[in-house]
């Protein structure tokens, strides 16, 4: 089983707008481009900028098109009402009418989480979701599973993105450690391509289909966006284990469906 993993396309309205739809449709594109395709497509959040329900209704007419499997997932820049406004009871949402659920696959376990916490930019994921995700883990130990949420759990070395990551990651690790058919845990909100270890398992940060964050490690220099080229992960299992390939989007790809 292949995962193709995007993040972050920020779809907006306005004046501005064509910029990350035209983002989020070349990175759909490259990933119709590989072969063999992937099963599963997910979009670790920030789908819209604003959380509004315009903005959602260009994503719905963007992804669509999109003839593959493909799932969502909440970031701090989305709203949950509009969300399940556009999307609830959708194959988008694992057919749910919520903003956490888990779709199973035959060789694979996709557990989407909401780490939105309001008025934040900062995530949190609360005692409610975490036992559920431990009862959700549960219940196919030998099966692996991908756990799939927008804020990073952990400090990743940049530190004004640390200051907005997942605030209760360390309960997440808790939750994780307890199963080890955990592959990887997915994650968006840096705008950068990261991997840590964590929790016995490896974080995976995908890259925003839109636009990159700068390499800014030093606390007193300023958050900035840079050039650098939009991509996606892809997961693949291997007879060593998964493997994570990244995948930069240079190139249109194919066509995700009739314009």
């Amino acid at each position: 089983m292949l995962i193709a993993h995007l993040s972050d396309p920020h779809l907006s309205t306005g004046v501005l707008s064509g910029e990350p739809a035209a983002g989020l449709y070349r990175a759909l594109g490259r990933v119709l481009a590989l072969d063999p395709q992937p099963e599963c497509t997910v979009i670790t959040g920030d789908l819209a900028d604003h959380g509004r329900p315009e903005e959602y209704e260009m994503l719905a007419e963007v992804i669509d098109r999109f003839p593959l499997p493909l799932l969502l997932v909440m970031g701090n820049h989305d709203d949950p009402e509009a969300f399940l406004d556009a999307f609830a009871g959708s194959p988008y949402l694992g057919d749910a009418a919520q903003t956490y659920y888990s779709v199973d696959y035959a060789a694979a376990t996709i557990v989407v989480l909401d780490s939105r916490k309001e008025g934040t930019d900062a995530g949190n994921l609360g005692a409610d979701q975490l036992g559920w995700l431990d009862d959700v883990l549960s219940r196919r130990p030998d099966v692996p599973a991908f756990v799939c949420l927008h804020h990073p759990p952990i400090p990743v070395g940049l530190p004004n993105l640390d200051q907005i990551r997942l605030l209760d990651g360390e309960a997440l690790a808790a939750v994780i450690a307890r199963h080890p058919n955990v592959e990887r845990v997915l994650a968006g909100h840096l705008h950068r391509n990261v991997s840590a270890p964590f929790a016995g398992t490896q974080l995976s940060v995908a890259p925003s289909t839109y636009r990159q964050a700068a390499l800014t490690v030093l606390p007193d220099r300023p958050f900035s966006f840079v050039g650098d080229p939009a991509g996606f992960l892809l997961h693949l299992p291997t007879d060593g284990g998964w493997i994570t390939h990244g995948v930069p989007v240079v190139q249109t790809g194919l066509p995700i469906g009739a314009m």
